[in-house]
């Protein structure tokens, strides 16, 4: 077994997709252990850090990598399986800032009322517990919330030599910030470039769905990640893949054009793995499917297309590259 660790210095995070050479070459195949931070890079430690004045735009969501995997050409799939999530700190935090967020307006929904105001709420995170706990900042309520550790933020370099901020979801991947990117899920992204130079980053201990208020509970990760290549087979948006379910994403502004591409690769992915023509797919997916939102805030929303296995025949997708890299993590942890 091929076992890579790596954790970045603050000077070596990145904070686009493309536009930077890689950190590192894996091959198809390796486990890689990697240490992220959180989307303020650690600067956020207390209720007094407020996002403005402690850190520096546009030097927001920092991604571990990127990683060069070997043999990866345009029209490939990388397929990355997150073996563990794990929080590397006792603490996370989350906020709330003018102009961004679902309920808020923001720069491109201009309103005339004052912004929201930038407050900060730390979270005590106990992995014994499998907790994370919240404190209210105006009163003494608190409540203990499981721990559902994700990714935010996974991705490839985009296509045309293009570089993307790292907060903003695309067909590359991107921070979509779906809470179904946990430990477990195998998330396929088509290859653009040579090497197809994948990052990861965003940890969040937990998050509702939509990420309403802009944030999670942003928390920097120990993340164990298992790397595979399938050769000659493109996948158009990022698809997830977990032991019961395959997953389409699609991420656009307005919020229904996210919905339609979700929606509209899982009805053409279900066709293709059950034989049924585009109606029948349609037919079955809007009876079966689920819609899980990933992010209502972000420069780009995310929209999750779901279905369960089942449904499908269980057809084997990517070359059984879930089961494969699953076996892999499995030999990992023993």
């Amino acid at each position: 077994m091929n076992v890579v660790s790596y954790r970045p210095a603050p000077e070596e995070l990145s904070y686009t997709f493309g536009g930077r050479a890689p950190v590192g070459k894996v091959r198809p195949g390796t486990i890689m252990e990697l240490y992220t931070e959180d989307c303020f890079g650690g600067l956020v430690r207390s209720v007094d850090d407020l996002p403005s004045r402690v850190c520096e735009f546009p030097y927001l969501n920092p991604v571990t990598g990127p990683f060069h995997v070997e043999g990866a050409e345009p029209g490939d799939t990388l397929a990355l399986h997150f073996v563990s999530i794990t929080p590397a700190r006792d603490w996370a935090v989350s906020t709330t800032f003018p102009h961004f967020g679902a309920l808020t307006g923001t720069h491109t929904t201009a309103m005339l009322q004052p912004p929201l105001e930038e407050r900060v709420w730390r979270y005590d995170i106990d992995l014994g517990r499998g907790v994370a706990v919240y404190h209210a900042r105006n009163s003494d309520f608190s409540v203990a919330l499981p721990l559902d550790p994700m990714h935010g933020t996974v991705g490839v370099a985009p296509a045309a030599n293009e570089a993307r901020m790292t907060i903003t979801p695309d067909a590359h991947g991107g921070n979509m910030d779906t809470p179904e990117l946990r430990a477990g899920v195998t998330v396929y992204l088509g290859v653009n470039v040579e090497g197809g130079l994948f990052s990861i980053g965003d940890g969040h201990g937990r998050q509702g769905h939509g990420e309403v208020c802009g944030t999670a509970v942003e928390s920097a990760m120990n993340t164990v990640v298992a790397v595979e290549l399938i050769k000659g087979m493109a996948t158009p948006w990022p698809r997830l893949e977990d032991d019961l379910h395959l997953m389409s994403t699609g991420s656009a502004r307005p919020l229904e054009d996210a919905y339609r591409i979700s929606q509209h690769d899982l009805v053409t992915w279900a066709a293709e793995l059950t034989g049924l023509d585009t109606l029948d797919a349609y037919q079955l997916v809007s009876q079966a499917g689920q819609a899980p939102v990933g992010n209502v805030c972000d420069t780009n929303y995310t929209m999750v297309a779901k279905m369960p296995k089942e449904y499908l025949g269980r057809a084997a997708v990517y070359e059984s590259a879930h089961e494969r890299l699953r076996a892999l993590g499995s030999a990992y942890t023993r």
